[in-house]
């Protein structure tokens, strides 16, 4: 089965053609931020970054020749975990979604060329994935209700991988995913529905590399009202300019981790409250499942970190056996879904 895979980014455009299960064509780029600034809204952006698509497939000499196209997932309402058929309901939903953001394209551009190559087009765990208990959505204020955004696609891919890897359905397992990245999730996946898990995007959970985490409500609403900060300032800070860059000025994890490592404050001391913090949120995953998870999986770009998983692991081993699983895998996540469904071993989900 041959699968061509597109994953737009802020301010990036990756794609790869799989057969099977192998990639044998990737490739992408960083689009200059004075074109992408010419663009008023994202949604504006379609037909320039379907035309780089199809010239790097022409410069490549590939034909529009396959069995299924697959986009990253966007900002849709929120729906159960799954591969969805790209439909008209979803590109409409795509192109007047509430919140802009790139992946937003990548189902619209799927569907386009798969037209052209006459096959299907798919979409897969986008990040408004929400299947969270009952319980986990209240707060203590009624006009509050929990969201689930968190990094759906690659957690589900590698716990579906891990269990496979046991000769297991992630469908019958209990696991506990810890998406370490720019931003970070973890989240409480049970036979097969992530019942709880932080909001990634905004503010929610541990601190990470860009994001605040949760803080203390009061005084976050001192900071709003102090006349320090505008609107956009705060939710820069919460979402983009916090955590790691608000304390040490940079999202840099290779040059922190090995600062932190060498004992060098202020980074030694902002890591591993950083990893603390990681902790407890794993910790609050362990209860909402009752303390009975058979892995805590450690994924994402941080996950790469010596320094971080070893500062973790004596505050969560006791807990489950851990599986790190680094990288942050999404184009192969895509082709995987894709491919599952093509040979049936996944089902495929209408959007409605």
């Amino acid at each position: 089965m041959r699968i061509f895979v597109i994953n737009p980014g802020s301010t990036s455009t990756k794609i790869a053609v799989y057969d099977d299960e192998k990639p044998v064509w990737m490739t992408g780029a960083h689009h200059p931020v004075s074109e992408l600034s010419t663009f008023k809204h994202i949604s504006d952006q379609y037909e320039y970054r379907k035309d780089f698509i199809i010239k790097r497939l022409a410069d490549a000499d590939i034909k529009l020749d396959f069995d299924a196209v697959i986009g990253r997932g966007g900002l849709l309402h929120p729906l159960s975990g799954g591969v969805y058929a790209v439909n008209e309901k979803m590109k409409y939903d795509l192109l007047h979604a509430e919140r802009e953001h790139a992946c937003n394209l990548g189902a619209l551009i799927a569907a386009e060329i798969a037209d052209e190559c006459g096959c299907p087009a798919y979409t897969a765990d986008p990040v408004v994935v929400d299947e969270l208990c009952p319980e986990a959505r209240l707060t203590g204020i009624p006009d509050i209700e929990r969201k689930s955004i968190f990094h759906a696609l690659n957690q589900k891919a590698i716990a579906r991988k891990y269990a496979s890897s046991l000769g297991k359905r992630y469908e019958d397992m209990r696991l506990i995913v810890a998406h370490l990245g720019g931003g970070m999730s973890i989240g409480a996946h049970l036979y097969g529905r992530v019942i709880d898990v932080n909001n990634a995007l905004d503010g929610e959970g541990p601190f990470s590399p860009e994001r605040a985490g949760t803080l203390p409500a009061g005084q976050l609403v001192d900071i709003c009202f102090s006349g320090k900060y505008t609107l956009k300032q705060v939710k820069q800070l919460i979402s983009g300019k916090g955590g790691l860059t608000a304390h040490l000025g940079s999202n840099d994890m290779i040059t922190i981790s090995r600062k932190a490592e060498e004992g060098e404050e202020p980074y030694k001391g902002v890591v591993d409250a950083m990893v603390y913090t990681i902790a407890k949120q794993i910790g609050a995953m362990y209860v909402a499942m009752s303390g009975k998870v058979e892995a805590i999986i450690l994924t994402g770009g941080i996950a790469h970190s010596d320094y971080c998983v070893d500062n973790l692991r004596p505050r969560i081993d006791y807990l489950a056996p851990i599986v790190v699983m680094p990288g942050e895998n999404e184009m192969g996540s895509l082709a995987y879904n894709a491919l599952g469904v093509l040979r049936g071993e996944l089902p495929l989900k209408e959007y409605e």
